[in-house]
């Protein structure tokens, strides 16, 4: 795949987990289970397709130290917005902290990403 490809698939991506995110905040509880659930699969969906093109390119030039940094920190934003967003998902009323943490983890996750895509295409 070459890179702009990769690029405007993954920004189309965050655009549509941010668009789907802030819907369903403003939309409130009880949360909008079809609008839930899309914005859960396309969340999905972006972690699969970066973990896809880090395999990819790991094939084609073994990856270094920069990178693999740059893939954990990432990783480890993903996991952080999936594991608020999931406990904001439950039927128990969340502490406004948490709801703090996943309006800044995303973004985080975002930069990570981006970032790491550079390191990987650029």
């Amino acid at each position: 795949m070459n890179t702009t490809t990769i690029l405007f698939a993954a920004g189309i991506a965050f655009l549509l987990i941010f668009l789907s995110g802030f819907c369903l905040s403003r939309k409130g509880r009880p949360l909008n289970r079809g609008l839930s659930t899309a914005h859960k699969l396309i969340s999905l969906a972006a972690g699969i397709y970066l973990l896809f093109t880090i395999y990819q390119r790991n094939k084609v030039v073994a990856l270094g130290v920069q990178e693999w940094i740059a893939i954990a920190v990432t990783g480890l934003c993903f996991l952080g917005t999936v594991a608020s967003g999931g406990l904001l998902s439950a039927d128990k009323p969340a502490p406004a902290a948490l709801l703090r943490v996943h309006q800044i983890v995303p973004v985080l996750t975002l930069l990570a990403s981006g970032l790491t895509l550079y390191l990987l295409l650029g």
